[in-house]
């Protein structure tokens, strides 16, 4: 399926998100396809090539998908920090200066924009990488949510990410209504085992449906830049998360 792309800033509490926005193209079938969107949340770097390409791939599956600019507030439009200790130690640094009530009102500006858009179907997932998996698995709070897909997601058992008292994304994942996926590596050192059995007797607890799935790798091994990547478990990762989406979200 082909793909067009723009770019869209949108308004928020705390100011305008630039998103770059990946759509099947419409080849003049009568009447026009509508399908349904993703709001696909990158790592700490925001979009870099490795999160470019995820997107135009789950927009070639039949999604429209739109990646955020995570740190909209603390950089200029078009800040994509590099896979290096200074990019790392810049992401990390915007990562505790941001909080998930932020990110929460973020969610919803994206979702109130994706009613507009005239081939949306009017169903909605999500899904991330690292602190965009944490930020999926918040962003499934919102009712909207209709399935989420999140990998080697970081800071939900720590709590890194602040937030008001109570108001964290593990006290409050009993408000997660749709379908979650949840994918690990386990030789991760970012979301050690003790982290990952925190989260998963937290989903279990709270009735959450939900699937768990540990394959042998490291963090970030679906980024195809860098020696991380695993060519197997990202090909893997991909049929997860579009298989679910197809299924709950078509």
């Amino acid at each position: 399926m082909q793909i067009q792309a723009h770019e869209v800033d949108l308004p928020t509490p705390t100011g305008a998100m630039r998103c770059y926005v990946y759509r099947p193209k419409d080849t003049g079938s009568n009447p026009p396809k509508k399908f349904p969107a993703i709001i696909l949340y990158s790592e700490i770097f925001q979009q870099t090539g490795p999160i470019r390409r995820s997107a135009q791939i789950m927009a070639g599956h039949g999604f429209i998908v739109i990646v955020p600019e995570v740190f909209h507030e603390l950089n200029p439009f078009g800040t994509v920090l590099g896979y290096d200790d200074a990019g790392r130690d810049k992401g990390n640094a915007d990562k505790v200066a941001k909080t998930l009530e932020a990110h929460d009102s973020d969610a919803e500006a994206i979702i109130q924009y994706a009613a507009t858009l005239s081939d949306y179907s009017g169903r909605i997932g999500a899904m991330g990488f690292c602190l965009g998996g944490g930020l999926a698995y918040r962003a499934a709070l919102n009712p909207a949510i209709a399935a989420t897909s999140c990998f080697y997601a970081t800071d939900i058992h720590s709590g890194m990410v602040p937030s008001q008292p109570g108001n964290s994304s593990l006290e409050r994942t009993g408000e997660i209504r749709g379908e979650l996926q949840m994918v690990w590596g386990k030789q991760d050192p970012h979301i050690p085992a003790e982290g990952r059995a925190l989260v998963y007797k937290t989903l279990v607890d709270e009735a959450v449906n939900f699937t768990w799935h540990e394959f042998n790798g490291v963090h970030a091994f679906m980024r195809d830049e860098g020696e991380r990547y695993d060519a197997e478990l990202q090909l893997l990762g991909y049929q997860l998360a579009i298989g679910m989406f197809r299924r709950v979200l078509y």
